[in-house]
C-alpha cells in the first residue's frame, strides 16, 4: 500500500488559487488540506499536523503570520512560506524576522513553489535525522560523527567492532576529516570509557623533547628537569592515548613506541626500571605509511603492528548527502555559541555549498559555517556570508568548460548550458559511472543528482 506523502496545510481566501496550488502540489504526491482564514488556518494546524504551511499574507480575518505565531506558540517549528499580491520589502523583512522561510510574491510560479516545498521538507527532514541520532536517553547513536551516508555508517560499525578490543588502531585520513573525532568515539565505547582519553600531535612535540613527553623523566636527568616528571603513557595509565601524525615520530622513539606495545613497559629517561603501564594505542596519520616505509622514514615491524586494526575515515566529497547534515549541526552549533538562536541556510547557499569539494574536508565546512554565523546580521545564511573561494567555485566549474563558441556572442551559450554540456561529455567519457564522473568534477553525488533532476524538470536534459 502507497505510503501518504507530506501534509501541507494551504490557508489561501481565494478559492480558485486554492485549487490550482492544492491539484499541483498534489501531482506532486504530497496530501493538501486547505483553509480559507486565519481561524480556520489554526484549527486545521491543530487536527491535521502538516508538516509545512503555504500561507497568504493577507486573510479576511487577519493575515498569515498569525497562522505562524500560533504555530510557535504551540512549540511547533514548521516550515513556513508567505505568498501574496501586496510584497513589499518591508513585509518580507517582518515574515522572515517572524520565522517564514521564504517569502513569495504574486503571479506565483507553482513550479518556484513546487522546488522551494521540496527543499523545505528535505530541510525538515536532515533536522530530523540530527536529533533522531540521540536516543530518548540521550545516548549518542552518531558516536559524535553526523553524517548517513554509507561510508560514515559503516565506520561507525568498525569503531563499535574495535572498541571492544584493546589492541593499537591505525586511523587513516586526509587532513581535516575528523580523525581524533574517530578515536574519542572508539574510547568512549570501549570498557575504557571512564579512564583518561589523551592527544598528542607528534608533529608539535620537538624531536629532543619527545622521549621525555612520551616517557617521563627523572630529577636531573637532563639540564632543567629539576624535578622527575611522569610522561604521557603514565598519564593515560588506564585509558587511551592518541598519537596524532604518528608518521612524524622519529625512528629512535618508534623503536620505544613498538616496546610499550610489546611489553606494556616504559622507561623514563634517567631511569634505571622500566614501569607498567596500561595504555590503549590510537594512531592516526594522513600520509600513506607503507611508502614511508618503502622510503625507510617508518618502521615495518611498528606498522604491521598498528595496521593490523585500522580504520579509513572518508573525505567529504565521497560522503554523498553529508554536507547537507553537517551543515546544519554545524549551524545549530555556531548560532548557539554566539547566542543567535535559529539561523537557517538559504536554498542558495545550501546549494554553493554542495556544489563545493571542500579539499579541507569537514573542517573546511566548519569553518566556513563559523565564518558565515559570524559575519550574517539577520537569521538567514546568504551565499556572501561565506569564504570566497567556496562562492567562486560553481561559476569556475561552469567556466572550465572547453567547449568552443562562435565567433557571434549573440551565440555564445549561457554558464548553465556550458555546465550541462561539459557534465554531458565527462558522463559519456565514464559510461554513465556518476560516482566517477562526479570525482572528475569535484563534486558528490548528490549534487550530480540535483543538477540532472533540475535539467530534467526544466527540459534541458
Amino acid at each position: 500500500m502507497k505510503q501518504p506523502g507530506p501534509r501541507i496545510l494551504l490557508v489561501e481566501d481565494d478559492a480558485s488559487l486554492s485549487l490550482l496550488l492544492a491539484e499541483e502540489l498534489e501531482l506532486d504526491g504530497y496530501h493538501v488540506v486547505r483553509a480559507g482564514s486565519v481561524r480556520e488556518g489554526c484549527e486545521l494546524a491543530d487536527s491535521n499536523a502538516p508538516d509545512l504551511v503555504v500561507s497568504d499574507l493577507r486573510l479576511p480575518d487577519g493575515d498569515g503570520l498569525e497562522v505562524l505565531k500560533s504555530l510557535q506558540a504551540q512549540g511547533q517549528s514548521l516550515p513556513f512560506v508567505i505568498i501574496t499580491a501586496f510584497g513589499t520589502v518591508d513585509q518580507a523583512v517582518e515574515a522572515l524576522k517572524a520565522g517564514a522561510d521564504d517569502f513569495l510574491t504574486k503571479p506565483l510560479s507553482t513550479d518556484h513553489l513546487r522546488l522551494k516545498i521540496r527543499r523545505l521538507l528535505a530541510q525538515a527532514d536532515l533536522s530530523r535525522q540530527l536529533d533522531q541520532l540521540r536516543s530518548v536517553d540521550g545516548k549518542d547513536h552518531s558516536l559524535g560523527l553526523v553524517g548517513e551516508s554509507e561510508s560514515i555508517v559503516k565506520l561507525r560499525s568498525e569503531i563499535r567492532q574495535v572498541a571492544r578490543s584493546h589492541a593499537a588502531v591505525l586511523i587513516n585520513g586526509e587532513s581535516g576529516t575528523g580523525k581524533e573525532l574517530v578515536a574519542r568515539a572508539i574510547h568512549r565505547e570501549s570498557d575504557r570509557r571512564d579512564s583518561p582519553f589523551l592527544a598528542v600531535n607528534c608533529a608539535g612535540i620537538p624531536s629532543d623533547l619527545m622521549e621525555s613527553e612520551f616517557f617521563g623523566h627523572e630529577a636531573g636527568a637532563f639540564t632543567g628537569a629539576r624535578q622527575a616528571r611522569k610522561g604521557l603513557f603514565a598519564e593515560a595509565d588506564g585509558g587511551t592515548l592518541l598519537l596524532d601524525e604518528i608518521g612524524e615520530m622519529p625512528l629512535a622513539l618508534q623503536a620505544k613506541l613498538l616496546r610499550v606495545l610489546q611489553e606494556g613497559c616504559v622507561k623514563p629517561v634517567g631511569a634505571d626500571q622500566e614501569e607498567s603501564v596500561d595504555v590503549r594505542i590510537l594512531a592516526s596519520t594522513h600520509v600513506d605509511l607503507q611508502q614511508a616505509v618503502s622510503a625507510g622514514g617508518f618502521r615495518e615491524d611498528l606498522y604491521y603492528r598498528l595496521e593490523t586494526l585500522s580504520l579509513n575515515v572518508p573525505p567529504l566529497r565521497d560522503r554523498d548527502d553529508d554536507v547537507e547534515l553537517l551543515a546544519m549541526h554545524f549551524l545549530r552549533e555556531a548560532s548557539g555559541r554566539h547566542g543567535r538562536g535559529f539561523m537557517k541556510l538559504s536554498e542558495v547557499t545550501l546549494r554553493t555549498l554542495m556544489d563545493y569539494p571542500f579539499p579541507g574536508n569537514v573542517r573546511e565546512l566548519s569553518s566556513a559555517i563559523e565564518r558565515a554565523v559570524t559575519f550574517c546580521e539577520g537569521d538567514t545564511i546568504q551565499p556572501d556570508h561565506l569564504p570566497d573561494r567556496i562562492r567562486k567555485r560553481q561559476a569556475e566549474v561552469a567556466g572550465q568548460s572547453p567547449l568552443r563558441h562562435s565567433d557571434k556572442l549573440s551565440e555564445w551559450p549561457t554558464l548553465e548550458k556550458m555546465q550541462q554540456d561539459y557534465v554531458r561529455q565527462v558522463m559519456n567519457a565514464v559510461d554513465g559511472n556518476k560516482r566517477r564522473a562526479a570525482q572528475i568534477l569535484g563534486i558528490n553525488r548528490r549534487t550530480l543528482y540535483r543538477w540532472n533532476e533540475s535539467w530534467q524538470e526544466t527540459g534541458n536534459d
